[in-house]
């Protein structure tokens, strides 16, 4: 399995490959052909940002049985994807920030397939092939405001909600690896991906039927059950087995 991230530099933001030895600069995006170059640092010494800038990030909804039962709503008969905008996205260390228009942001830990090449309209075998690697993902909700709309845009738009990171997991076999989110070090979710629904691949496979997928494209695969509210001064990590910890402090916005 290879590693990647993206991290500041004085030259910008750029992308390293994580090895045992810490992390080596790329002359590239690892979607592209890339050469690795000069040692850049220990993974925990850089200033990490998201692993990508994705022209769009689509949800998927109600992809666990029990979170599905949580809500109280029956599991669907075929994926329910909403869009996140781009300007949603943020990277570890990043503050979820608390807008003042919702009255109750909750945070919602998901496993993240980042697209890797342009499809429309794939078979399965382009579909499975076309996803580059996972990442880990948190789907922050204004879930007062989602209850209050009845469609998902507000809710789930706000800057700083779809922080995403650290690292790219590359040609990973997902198996039964756990999910977990934390909440100031107390576990809220605990799940493993092979429980959702639809699989990463059904799901890239079903969101291009509809639009074209591009690299750098995410889709939030969904959370498990145990989402909660967060509040000023919160820290929320999500852990996929074997991907990192994605941790953001969470702040009010007149903080």
């Amino acid at each position: 399995m290879k590693q990647f991230v993206r991290f500041c530099t004085e030259d910008g933001r750029v992308y390293g490959q994580v090895t045992p030895e810490g992390v080596y600069r790329l002359d590239s995006t690892p979607l592209e052909d890339y050469t690795p170059g000069e040692f850049a640092g220990d993974l925990d010494e850089l200033d990490l940002c998201s692993p990508v800038d994705p022209g769009k990030v689509i949800g998927v909804g109600l992809n666990y049985r029990d979170h599905a039962a949580e809500s109280g709503m029956d599991l669907p008969e075929e994926p329910i994807i909403f869009l996140k905008p781009s300007t949603s996205v943020v990277g570890p260390n990043s503050p979820i920030i608390h807008p003042p228009d919702a009255e109750r942001v909750d945070f919602e830990g998901e496993l993240v397939a980042v697209i890797g090449e342009k499809i429309h309209r794939p078979d399965p075998v382009q579909a499975r092939r076309a996803i580059f690697g996972y990442t880990c993902g948190n789907d922050v909700s204004a879930r007062d405001l989602q209850g209050r709309d009845g469609q998902w845009t507000r809710a789930k738009g706000f800057d700083t909600f779809c922080p995403l990171g650290p690292i790219i997991n590359y040609d990973v076999d997902l198996g039964c690896r756990e999910i977990v989110t934390r909440q100031n070090g107390e576990i809220r979710q605990r799940s493993t991906v092979d429980t959702m629904i639809y699989d990463p691949e059904y799901l890239v496979w079903f969101c291009a039927q509809i639009m074209t997928l591009e690299p750098g494209d995410v889709i939030m695969t969904g959370t498990p059950s145990g989402v909660g509210p967060v509040q000023s001064g919160d820290v929320i990590e999500v852990e996929i087995e074997g991907f990192g910890t994605l941790r953001n402090p969470v702040v009010m916005a007149e903080d």
